[in-house]
């Protein structure tokens, strides 16, 4: 067996013995059940619901009508039905904390492994850096992001994705100061392989569980301030969101009337999708990290 077929046989066992751990976990395994469910309703929307009855003025119910059996939700302001609006602004408000999160661990995974390599003055001033981004609040900054750019789907993402990072730059820095103790990454170097070699081909691939583990938590918080950002109204007026639906029903005075079919759907979905991709995040966490594997 060559060199390079034997690394690949070490990873499909090693890919295999983690699924089998993640398995295990319950917590992970309902995660992810709901995570599926809630995936697969925001992709196959399209086919049931339609499109002009999320319109203003194409929706066909009554202002205001209680859950029924033609709307097992009620219907919103405008006679759109709530359960169609939750089903799909499930797809803008994954699609956003998807992209904003690998945008944030992306940022976050090259100033970590970049600041944990060559460590010294370049190190220090990437860790001035995120230190200093770390202390001021996520939520405010993507506030004034969001603020000062124009209203876009877009704006969202770039806004959650500059100002969650610090979190994931100081995880990996401490995993790649780790990774680089380690007696291959001497002899990659006495081989004559290079700082581009060495973290690209050594330390990047040992520190990837630890990145998978923070995006998982990291789509979270992203679906959450871009939630935040809706209701503040600082989202895309002209998609459908989950933060948006809270924001239109605050608008129409839901909260005061006592409309609760209108804010409440929006808002558990909001926190069973966050506590989803948490426990798996968790989850992942405890399969990866072979020193929570160990506990009792």
């Amino acid at each position: 067996m060559s060199r390079a077929a034997l690394v690949w046989t070490r990873r499909r066992r090693a890919l295999a013995g983690y699924a089998r751990a993640f398995a295990g976990n319950r917590g992970g395994m309902a995660g992810l059940a709901v995570l599926a469910l809630i995936g697969l309703a925001a992709l196959t929307a399209p086919l049931f619901v339609d499109d002009a009855a999320l319109s203003h003025t194409g929706a066909e119910g009554g202002r205001f009508q209680p859950p029924g059996l033609d709307h097992p939700l009620g219907t919103d302001a405008f006679g759109r039905s709530v359960l169609d609006l939750v089903v799909w602004g499930a797809r803008i408000s994954l699609t956003v904390g998807f992209l904003a999160a690998f945008a944030s661990v992306a940022l976050g995974t090259l100033i970590g492994v970049v600041a944990g390599h060559y460590g010294g003055w370049p190190g220090n001033v990437l860790m001035r850096v995120t230190d200093w981004f770390a202390v001021l609040p996520a939520l405010v900054m993507a506030v004034a992001l969001a603020a000062v750019m124009s209203r876009s789907t877009l704006t969202i993402i770039i806004a959650i994705g500059v100002t969650a990072w610090p979190t994931t730059a100081r995880v990996v820095r401490a995993q790649t100061l780790a990774v680089e103790a380690r007696p291959f990454i001497e002899r990659a170097r006495a081989l004559g392989g290079g700082h581009a070699h060495v973290m690209l081909r050594h330390v990047l691939p040992n520190v990837m569980p630890v990145v998978l583990a923070q995006t998982t938590l990291l789509v979270a918080e992203a679906i959450l301030m871009e939630a935040t950002l809706a209701f503040l109204g600082l989202g895309d007026a002209g998609t459908i969101s989950w933060g948006g639906i809270i924001e239109e029903a605050r608008n129409a005075g839901a909260v005061s009337s006592g409309i609760w079919w209108y804010m409440i759907p929006p808002g558990v979905a909001i926190a069973v999708v966050a506590l989803s991709f948490t426990m798996c995040g968790r989850a992942l966490e405890g399969v990866l990290n072979p020193r929570q594997r160990e506990r009792p």
